[in-house]
């Protein structure tokens, strides 16, 4: 019989990568709900945000972050630039989960080059600001098959850390 494991009986190790997440002015309560709950699923090390702070007390972010957002550690910047930079010189690779021109799919990056690595989302209707791109090592984009040329941070960003954690072998 296949029966569902509960928390305590799954056979999943924890262990932490090291990837930091950058959320460049993401606001939406339910998708940083979802990120909280990412970040401890993938074991990242921490979350930080940048321009809009998280309302922790908002209902809708606690029944959807599941009580991650009690110990997924997190830190808040005014500005992402200034993020990016401190955890650069920290020695974390950045790079941006965003379609442009240039970006390149993500199954091409090479994430095991980099020891430590910052990715970095943006906000939901306009995505990461242009000088932060400008900082990147990589800009990265999720193929898409359909009519749209775009899907949910959140779900972006889950696909993205599964993609890297599997690149650099963890």
């Amino acid at each position: 019989m296949k029966t569902q494991l509960s928390h305590q009986q799954s056979r999943f190790k924890k262990e932490e990568s090291p990837v930091i997440l950058i959320l460049d002015n993401v606001s939406g309560e339910a998708n940083i709900g979802s990120i909280f709950r990412l970040a401890d699923a993938f074991g990242i090390e921490k979350i930080v945000f940048c321009g809009t702070f998280p309302n922790l007390s908002s209902n809708r972010l606690k029944r959807t972050a599941r009580n991650t957002h009690e110990y997924v550690k997190f830190k808040v910047f005014e500005q992402t630039k200034e993020a990016v930079q401190n955890y650069e010189n920290h020695g974390y690779t950045p790079f941006a989960l965003e379609i442009t021109a240039q970006s390149t799919a993500i199954e091409t990056v090479d994430f095991k080059g980099s020891s430590k690595i910052s990715l970095i989302v943006g906000n939901e209707a306009n995505g990461i600001q242009e000088e932060i791109l400008s900082l990147c090592k990589n800009v990265f984009h999720i193929e898409m098959f359909g009519n749209n040329s775009s899907m949910n941070v959140a779900q972006a960003t889950a696909i993205a850390l599964y993609e890297i954690r599997k690149s650099i072998g963890l």
